[in-house]
């Protein structure tokens, strides 16, 4: 499960942890993203590749065929993504990244759920695996993406059994290339996320609950 993430560093601190070397179309930024609780239903920094560049579109965080007629997903399991029929066209063909810093869960506790903030432990930058409806540069709803997760393993099932897929640079970049196919994407899924291990967390407020709440203090550790 992937509900709230945060998305604060500079689109050019993404970039240069995923690799200067591949051609782009992404305007300089170093401002701070600046997002502490990114919320489903907004608009987030998308990271995909159109016409062998790549580019970063703000898109929205949810997705629903016109024949679906339940609330929009935010998620797809990696374990069934490529063969099902609402999400095998974007397995094949909408492959994105989403920058990140960190991801919340919550865990039930005395009775309350207490949200607890995961990152790595090295403080790098996390490229999660997402699938969405190209070409993502309309600005549109119809556009959304979700973000890819598996089961968890080790110590994170502690918080949840599901987590998202998080990628090394050189798997994000094999992961976005308009010349991987779906099949070589489940081989990336399964082989390329980092593991349990390079993770760590802590509890944080329960304000992160309320969408509206934004600020560094939503991802400080509880005293």
């Amino acid at each position: 499960m992937c509900g709230r993430f945060t998305q604060y560093n500079s689109r050019e601190e993404y970039l240069a942890f995923l690799g200067e070397e591949a051609e782009r179309d992404i305007p300089y930024d170093p401002e701070p993203v600046g997002r502490y609780n990114v919320a489903p239903g907004t608009r987030v920094l998308l990271l995909s590749e159109r016409r062998s560049q790549l580019h970063l579109d703000p898109v929205h965080w949810g997705y629903a065929p016109e024949w679906w007629n339940k609330p929009a997903l935010i998620n797809a399991r990696s374990e069934t993504a490529a063969g099902s029929r609402m999400f095998r066209p974007l397995w094949e063909h909408g492959r994105a990244i989403v920058f990140a810093d960190g991801w919340f869960e919550w865990k039930q506790q005395n009775g309350v759920k207490q949200p607890f903030f995961i990152y790595r432990k090295d403080g790098n930058p996390l490229l999660l695996a997402a699938i969405g409806k190209p070409p993502f540069e309309n600005g549109n709803d119809q556009e959304g993406f979700l973000i890819v997760t598996a089961a968890a393993d080790e110590e994170l099932l502690d918080i949840h059994d599901r987590r998202p897929l998080v990628y090394s640079p050189d798997a994000a970049r094999k992961w976005l290339s308009e010349n991987t196919t779906g099949k070589e994407a489940e081989d990336i899924a399964r082989e390329g996320s980092l593991p349990a291990e390079d993770f760590t967390w802590h509890p944080v407020s329960r304000a992160v609950g309320n969408p509206g709440n934004q600020g560094r203090e939503l991802i400080e550790p509880l005293t």
